[in-house]
C-alpha cells in the first residue's frame, strides 16, 4: 500500500452506531491528507453477514481497491467467514487491516489463503480510545507513523519494541492476535497451523480467571507444544488491575506445567513435536505496543518475524 492507493471502508462484525457517523467522515479526510483514496462501502451501520460478507468480496474482486480498513469491532465477524470466497481472496490478495474480533477475519483469510494481514484499527488515526475520546497527541503520533509507513518505512509502524520474557529468539510467520476471538476458531476449518509459527495473545477485557481459562484452552489444543514462540502484547483490563499474577507468569504457569490426558485427543493437535523447541523451552517475548491502546503499532498477521534479546527502551 502506497499513496494514491483506493483503500475501502469495511465492517464485518458489530454495526457501527449512527452518531459515529461524523468520526468516520474526519477519518475518510484523516486518510486523504496521508495521500489515500477511501471509499465507503455498504452496511458499516447494519446488514447481516451475507451483506457485510458480500461487501468485502465486492472489495476484493475491484482491482481499483488496494487494501481493506474494517473500522468495526465487537463480537460477530465470525458470522461472515461462511460467506467469504476463499478462492477469489487468494487469487486477488491485499492486505485487510483490523483488529480485536476482526482476529477471526484475519486468521481464516491466512489460515485458507497464505495472505497476510494487518492487526491494526485505522479508528487509531483519529486516536480513538476504547473510552470514546479522541486523543490529540496521539493521533498525531498514529498519523506520523502511517504517513512514514506510506513512504516505504514501514517499521515506522510495525517495528514494535519488546522484550525476551524467556528465551533469547524466536522466528516464525505470526498467527493469532485477540486471544478470546481466536478461540473461536477453534475446531473450524479457520483455525490457523500453529506448527513453528509464533502465537500473538493479547486482549482488552478479562482478569486473572479469564486468562486462565484461554490459556487452558490453548495448553488442551496443544499450543504450547506446536508453536515457535509466543509473543504477548497488552491485556488491558489485566494490566490495569494489577492485582494477582502477571500475563506472562500464567503463560509460563500453562506452557510449562505438563500434558493433560484430554490433550491427546484433540483434532487439532496434528503432529506437535514437528517443532521441537531449543532446550525443550518455549520461547515467550512481551511488547506493550501491540494490542487495544489507541497509540498500539501494528503488525502482519500471516508473515514471517524474527525476534532475539536485543535490548528494549520502552516495551
Amino acid at each position: 500500500m502506497r499513496r494514491g492507493d483506493r483503500v475501502a471502508l469495511v465492517r464485518c462484525s458489530n454495526p457501527q452506531p449512527s452518531q459515529n457517523r461524523d468520526r468516520f467522515k474526519a477519518l475518510a479526510e484523516t486518510l486523504r491528507r496521508l495521500g489515500l483514496e477511501p471509499v465507503e462501502t455498504p452496511f458499516l451501520y447494519g446488514g447481516g453477514a451475507r451483506e457485510r460478507a458480500e461487501a468485502l468480496m465486492d472489495c476484493y474482486r475491484d482491482e481499483s481497491i488496494r487494501a481493506l480498513f474494517d473500522i468495526s469491532g465487537g463480537d460477530m465477524a465470525n458470522e461472515v467467514l461462511p460467506y467469504l470466497d476463499y478462492d477469489i481472496i487468494r487469487e486477488n490478495q491485499k492486505p485487510f487491516w483490523g483488529y480485536s474480533d476482526l482476529t477471526t477475519v484475519i486468521n481464516a483469510i491466512y489460515a485458507k489463503t497464505g495472505a497476510p494481514s494487518m492487526l491494526y484499527q485505522a479508528r487509531n488515526l483519529l486516536g480513538w480510545t476504547m473510552k470514546g475520546n479522541l486523543d490529540g497527541e496521539t493521533a498525531r503520533l498514529q498519523q506520523d507513523r502511517m504517513g512514514r509507513f506510506l513512504a516505504g518505512d514501514e517499521a515506522a509502524l510495525t517495528g514494535f519494541p519488546y522484550r525476551m520474557v524467556r528465551g533469547t529468539a524466536m522466528k516464525g510467520t505470526v498467527v493469532g492476535g485477540n486471544i478470546r476471538c481466536l478461540l473461536k476458531l477453534a475446531g473450524t476449518p479457520y483455525w490457523p497451523d500453529l506448527r513453528g509459527n509464533i502465537l500473538l495473545l493479547e486482549a482488552h477485557g478479562g482478569k486473572e480467571p479469564q486468562m486462565r481459562t484461554y490459556l487452558s484452552q490453548l495448553k488442551q489444543l496443544g499450543a504450547f507444544q506446536q508453536a515457535a514462540g509466543i509473543l504477548l502484547g497488552t491485556f488491558t483490563v489485566l494490566e490495569e488491575e494489577g492485582k494477582g499474577l502477571s500475563m506472562e507468569d500464567l503463560v509460563l504457569e500453562y506452557a510449562d506445567g505438563g500434558s493433560l490426558e484430554t490433550e491427546s485427543s484433540s483434532p487439532l493437535r496434528k503432529d506437535i513435536h514437528a517443532h521441537p523447541k531449543t532446550d525443550g523451552i518455549l520461547p515467550i517475548a512481551k511488547t506493550c505496543h501491540i494490542g487495544h491502546s489507541a497509540a498500539a503499532m501494528g503488525i502482519w498477521i500471516g508473515r514471517e518475524l524474527e525476534l532475539s534479546a536485543a535490548p528494549c527502551h520502552s516495551c
